[in-house]
């Protein structure tokens, strides 16, 4: 087990120092362009691959980090840049880590470097979890994944929403009812390889925030994929819903799926993503609040201006401390029993939305224009507490862990 320490190491703070230095010289001076444009930045994520930020080396190196903190240093520094333009170089992320949570040695070792391609061709992936009925309602799944036995093919079928880089990426993780007297239980998680007929884009929303990162619809239409793209394999699969049917009959323990496994491991990494943003808004204004004059005196002197700015600063930090926590407990084993990791992604994500609200108050007018970024984060901020969980959600998850009661 990693000691514990508050202090990154010598090679974190190089890392960390670097990922800051690209956030300033390559994402920021992009970030209101590809905002406006609402399009994938694919030339920020081809210089983020000739520098080795997008590839699977980066995100392994930090992903197994023994202190836990790589992912969330990372995610931090580069969402300190720009949310959108850091979405969409991260985005691939969450398809890897429901790889990783899901998938057999074989399954990683082929499908996640295919996620990323390399520095000379470059390629996305997707996660394909919510449906438009069944957003944070994962039991209300409708998307089904039957089996064909004569051919060792999976067929799915359904309509899934809300996914980044859905439709334009070369591989698709789908999740899809295979049981569907099980509820969420019934879940199971699918490669679908690049050019799998059957499979498009529906939908591309134009949304409030993260303008630069891809969402879109993903249709699965008789979409067949072979039977060694059920991640975890079929053996395992029914294993795990023979559980499930005898813990139904006995009314015993829940059973984690497919999703939710997906969802635990990253929620304290948009935690960070969320500090980012708050962060980035709070030095904004903090800067703003020095050399801006008011009755002949910068507007920190006054003390409505420079209480708001103690109080944001402080929740950045408790933020940033409630995410390191969680995500030092993942890397080594500690189970979250107060779900920490949901405590962490709730209270940055409302954090960052607060902070980048008072930024705007700060900076007044101006904050309320696009000449200032604020504006932008705190459009960007508002994403945090609606995706991978609202905040709803992570509040029932808290008390249903806490209570151990069926809290609805």
């Amino acid at each position: 087990m990693a000691e514990f320490t508050m202090e990154l190491n010598d090679e974190q703070k190089e890392v960390r120092d670097w990922l800051h230095g690209f956030a300033a010289d390559v994402i920021r001076p992009a970030a209101a362009e590809w905002d406006e444009r609402e399009e994938t930045p694919w030339p920020v994520i081809q210089e983020a691959a000739k520098v080795g930020i997008y590839s699977l080396d980066f995100y392994a190196q930090q992903y197994f980090d023994q202190t836990g903190l790589g992912i969330p240093m990372a995610m931090e520094e580069l969402f300190w840049g720009d949310a959108g333009i850091a979405l969409s170089i991260v985005g691939t992320g969450l398809a890897a880590v429901g790889v990783l949570a899901n998938g057999t040695e074989e399954q990683i070792g082929t499908w996640v470097p295919q996620m990323y391609g390399d520095a000379n061709d470059v390629k996305l992936a997707a996660f394909c979890s919510s449906e438009p009925d069944a957003g944070s309602d994962v039991a209300s799944m409708r998307t089904r994944a039957v089996y064909d036995e004569a051919k060792d093919e999976w067929v799915i079928n359904g309509t899934k929403t809300w996914a980044t880089n859905g439709g334009i990426a070369n591989v698709h993780v789908v999740v899809a009812v295979v049981d569907t007297e099980l509820g969420s239980k019934g879940h199971a998680s699918f490669i679908v390889p690049p050019n799998t007929a059957g499979l498009s884009q529906g939908q591309k929303f134009k949304k409030h925030g993260i303008r630069a990162s891809h969402t879109a619809e993903v249709i699965l239409d008789n979409v067949r994929v072979p039977g060694s793209c059920l991640l975890g394999g079929k053996e395992k699969l029914d294993e795990r819903l023979a559980r499930a049917r005898e813990r139904a009959k006995a009314g015993g323990e829940r059973v984690k799926n497919a999703a939710m496994a997906t969802f635990e491991a990253s929620r304290p990494a948009v935690g960070a993503m969320a500090v980012g943003t708050a962060r980035a808004a709070y030095e904004v204004a903090l800067d703003y609040a020095m050399t801006r004059e008011q009755f002949g005196r910068p507007i920190i002197d006054n003390q409505g201006v420079a209480f708001q700015l103690a109080e944001m600063r402080t929740q950045i930090d408790a933020a940033r401390l409630l995410v390191w926590r969680a995500s030092w407990m993942a890397i080594n084993g500690k189970p979250f029993t107060a779900a920490e990791g949901s405590m962490s992604k709730l209270f940055a994500s409302e954090t960052s939305k607060k902070v980048t609200a008072q930024a705007i108050q700060i900076l007044g007018g101006n904050g309320y224009t696009r000449e200032y970024p604020v504006e932008r984060m705190h459009r960007d901020s508002a994403i945090y507490t609606i995706f991978e969980g609202t905040s709803e959600i992570q509040r029932l998850v808290i008390a249903r862990t806490l209570s151990g009661m069926p809290i609805r």
